[in-house]
């Protein structure tokens, strides 16, 4: 699943000519582009998709919305640990659950 997940500019610098930030997503920092929303301060809070800030958000509903997000365990399912992703074994998303070489759902057997 893909989120747009509320975020707080820590910092904004220019990266060859395009207005890039550091954002906070509730103890995960990522690196945001700003070009959508070009007057965005540093300490405001935007709403991000797949790198890109959407729209200014005010600093209630972002806490608010990280904190459904984090109960929901969506965080971790859209941001994750990316060593543990690496590591996982093939055909697990590593968004919970058991890895499909630990599971016994007689998958395995059935395609012996």
């Amino acid at each position: 699943m893909c989120l747009a997940v509320p975020g707080k500019v820590l910092d904004i610098e220019e990266r060859d000519g395009t207005r890039m930030a550091t954002v906070d997503f509730g103890g995960v920092v990522k690196e945001v582009c700003l070009e959508y929303v070009p007057d965005l301060k540093v300490g405001e809070y935007a709403i991000v998709h797949v790198g890109f800030a959407l729209q200014r958000l005010d600093e209630e509903s972002a806490r608010h919305t990280l904190a459904l997000f984090e109960e929901l365990g969506l965080l971790q399912e859209e941001f994750g640990d990316p060593w543990e992703a690496a590591a996982a074994p093939e055909g697990w998303d590593g968004a919970g659950g058991t890895p499909p070489a630990a599971r016994n759902d007689g998958a395995r057997e059935a395609s012996r």
